[in-house]
């Protein structure tokens, strides 16, 4: 009966795997995987397998998903690179090659439900996954085509994505909106992406897309998302939300003279749009967008009153959108175009063919190589003809006559540009040698770049520029003749990056950068979800816990110095006026306790264990001081040695020199060259002071260091008034207060004991063995 029962569980178990089994294989879809469509071609295939499996290879992607991406990527692209095999899934949805009864009962079925009509769109649900998201397809986005291509593209044009998933209803319902709109706002120039949330969650959850549908729009590498009803009005205004709001300027009768003549300041050629809309078209604001950095845009609503002057000085149709170009010469536009719909194509071939000015200003080095790109071979040749000028009216006459013969002689492969010496003086000072003949004048230069590097070939002009007729012929007859002879020229420099003349200030830059900053923490705190605002709450929450904790400890360190300071200097008067010398001797015979230092006396009961018997690794630090400089010695002593208290293999005490004098000579003898001591014939010999003398003593091997007092020039000396240390302490003779000129030059002796301090925990302090420990009477 036990038998049975394993049985039928074995049975049971083995048919939940194979139906899991099934289950899995029916949801495995290779097109899906690679991202392709059915119709795809097998060039196709393999181009998506490629870029999908250098991104997923688990040597290179350490996600831990990726092998078992990986892994479907290989099985995907065995299927649909096997025709037999390809066309069995399209067939059947398997890729056996024998479907034996399986086969036979799908057909049966096939038959079966070819003999009804079910349409999908009666419950607005389409279950046909591939029919659902086949318009979608031309816009999948993956990981690695997301991070190496959208977002640097998104500094030329907005970007409108969304985040999708199978069996997603809200998703359905946003789709036929979603898709006019999307082939509306394409067509004027913006990018359209779709992420699919099931099969790229890496780049989903990059995004910050936490539910299905999202839509968000990318724009110069930043994220923002939408949050209003998906309708085309909403759509449309949020994408243009998205651009800068100075990107084109209102123009009229009054300012557009101002307006033109900035093209000197911008290095831009500038563009008016006249259009009888009363409002900017989102086409005219993206195409402003992506031309940005090489051009300035105005928009002219004919229909305004205002504008009368202008549109009659520049005979334009009111009735017909007009594009006008204009360089150098404000009075007469350099390009125009009329359309009554005016394109995006259109206007790319427009702009492109005139972004740049025709003798431009040379300052940075990025319109230098735009410029005058580098050589790429003998019949690609592009030469520079550089005007080094200065500015000013003196050099005036010389710009005017340069851009004549620029306008005269324009190329597809000559460009003609100028420069500022005195703005970019290491380009000027490369090509001119720094020669005399050239200072304070205009020269001109042929050039041409060989290399990224810098490296360039080129030729001067032997006179300085001055504008005359022969300065023209002579230009030209340079340039005729480096058409059949480019090695005329023969001199050869390498050029520094230029200087980029029109990049703000740092701190203007700091405060855009803050800006932006705050106005994404604004729109996140109204608009995220808490998912999304959770890293911006986590440092807002810790930033105030330890601001918190801060006052906190703050307040309770305050206090407890209020109860542990010393008392104000009044008190200290009245208290030294009310103490008698018995008070002061019990005064005297206690261990100071500033900075909670603990300093005990080295005597004949304790000294076995502190020093003689003394751990291995532990050093007892011996004050040496008098009965008449123990209070003074022994603070100062307390504030110099503080830092070093939190060490546990130090030990500090103190010896009176009155008691224990012999001892002290006993051990300075080993350490005669740094403590000579005096003949005991010497007259001075029973005087000699050792107050203030340190030893550290290491009982276990036998050695110690000294530290000798600080000698001040003057001891005896007026040293001032003494602002450290407690003034209620005396001298034991005099009766005078610690502050006293005596006692601060005690003090003085212990001067630059902290850095011996530190010395002696490096080991880099002299050593002093001696043979055993002498006693301690």
């Amino acid at each position: 009966m036990q038998l049975g029962r394993a049985g039928l569980a074995w049975a049971a178990a083995l048919l939940l795997a194979a139906l899991g089994a099934q289950a899995a294989a029916g949801d495995f879809d290779p097109y899906r995987v690679l991202g392709v469509g059915r119709s795809s071609s097998q060039a196709d295939i393999k181009k998506a397998y490629k870029r999908l499996a250098r991104e997923w290879h688990p040597d290179k992607n350490k996600d831990p998903g990726a092998e078992d991406k990986f892994i479907q990527i290989s099985k995907a692209y065995e299927i649909l690179s096997n025709e037999e095999k390809r066309a069995n899934f399209d067939r059947y949805g398997d890729v056996g090659g024998s479907q034996g009864y399986s086969q036979h009962q799908h057909r049966q079925f096939h038959h079966f439900h070819e003999g009804f009509y079910f349409d999908e769109s009666f419950f607005h649900f389409p279950f046909n996954s591939e029919r659902r998201d086949s318009s979608d397809e031309k816009y999948l986005l993956h990981f690695s085509h997301y991070i190496n291509e959208i977002v640097p593209d998104s500094f030329k044009k907005p970007y409108l994505i969304k985040i999708t998933s199978d069996w997603c209803f809200s998703c359905i319902h946003i789709e036929p909106v979603w898709k006019e709109v999307a082939q509306e706002l394409e067509a004027l120039g913006v990018g359209i992406g779709v992420v699919h949330a099931g099969y790229e969650r890496r780049l989903a959850h990059h995004l910050g897309a936490h539910s299905t549908p999202s839509l968000l729009g990318l724009i110069n590498g930043k994220i923002t998302f939408f949050h209003n009803a998906v309708i085309r009005e909403n759509l449309r205004q949020f994408v243009e939300n998205l651009l800068p709001g100075n990107l084109v300027e209102k123009i009229t009768d009054k300012n557009y003279i101002r307006f033109l003549s900035n093209w000197k300041k911008e290095n831009k050629p500038h563009v008016l749009l006249f259009d009888h809309m009363p409002v900017v078209p989102l086409l005219y604001k993206l195409t402003a967008f992506a031309y940005r950095d090489y051009l300035s845009f105005g928009y002219v609503y004919v229909g305004l009153r205002g504008t009368e002057e202008l549109s009659s000085q520049y005979n334009i149709n009111v009735y017909t959108p007009t594009m006008m170009i204009f360089k150098e010469h404000i009075d007469k536009p350099a390009d125009v175009v009329q359309a009554r719909d005016m394109k995006k194509q259109l206007i790319d071939d427009f702009l492109s063919q005139n972004k740049f000015l025709m003798v431009a200003r040379l300052t940075n080095q990025r319109l230098f190589q735009e410029l005058c790109p580098v050589k790429k071979s003998h019949r690609q040749r592009k030469h520079c003809v550089v005007l080094l000028t200065g500015e000013g009216e003196k050099f005036a006459e010389a710009y005017e006559t340069f851009l004549a013969f620029a306008v005269a002689n324009t190329k597809d492969t000559l460009k003609f540009v100028h420069i500022y010496n005195d703005r970019q003086p290491e380009f000027a000072d490369a090509l001119l040698m720094d020669e005399e003949k050239y200072r304070g004048k205009s020269a001109v230069v042929i050039l041409e770049r060989r290399n990224n590097a810098g490296k360039i070939a080129y030729k001067t002009l032997e006179n300085a520029w001055q504008g005359s007729n022969e300065d023209n012929f002579i230009l030209l007859d340079l340039l005729d003749q480096l058409r059949t002879d480019p090695g005329l020229l023969s001199s050869e420099t390498v050029l520094a990056d230029l200087n980029d003349e029109l990049a703000p200030m740092f701190l203007i830059r700091w405060l855009y950068s803050m800006l932006d900053y705050v106005s994404d923490c604004w729109d996140s705190l109204f608009h995220s979800n808490w998912r999304e605002m959770m890293p911006l709450l986590s440092l807002l929450f810790s930033a105030l816990f330890i601001l918190f904790g801060t006052v906190i400890v703050q307040a309770f360190s305050d206090s407890s110095d209020t109860r542990d300071s010393p008392p104000s200097e009044k008190e200290e008067t009245a208290a030294k006026t009310e103490k008698n010398d018995a008070s002061f001797s019990k005064e005297s015979n206690r261990i100071p306790k500033k900075g909670f230092v603990e300093v005990t006396e080295l005597t004949d009961i304790n000294y076995n264990s502190n020093l003689v018997r003394l751990r291995p690794g532990h050093m007892n630090v011996v004050l040496i001081l008098s009965n008449s400089t123990k209070t003074a010695l022994l603070q100062k002593f307390a504030l110099e040695v503080y830092t070093f208290t939190g060490s546990s293999s130090l030990h500090f005490s103190f010896l009176s020199l009155d008691k224990h004098r012999e001892w002290l000579e006993y051990l300075l003898e080993f350490a005669q060259d740094a403590a000579p001591i005096p003949n005991q014939y010497d007259k001075h010999f029973l005087e000699r002071d050792y107050t203030g003398y340190v030893l550290a003593l290491n009982g276990h091997k036998k050695y110690f260091c000294l530290f000798k007092p600080h000698r001040s020039g003057d001891e005896g000396g007026t040293l001032g008034s003494c602002e450290d240390y407690d003034s209620s302490l005396h001298t034991e003779t005099r009766g005078k207060s610690s502050c006293s000129p005596g006692s601060r030059s005690i003090k003085n002796k212990l001067h630059k004991l902290s850095f011996w301090m530190e010395r002696l925990l490096e080991g880099s302090l002299q050593r002093f063995y001696i043979p055993s420990w002498p006693a301690l009477d």
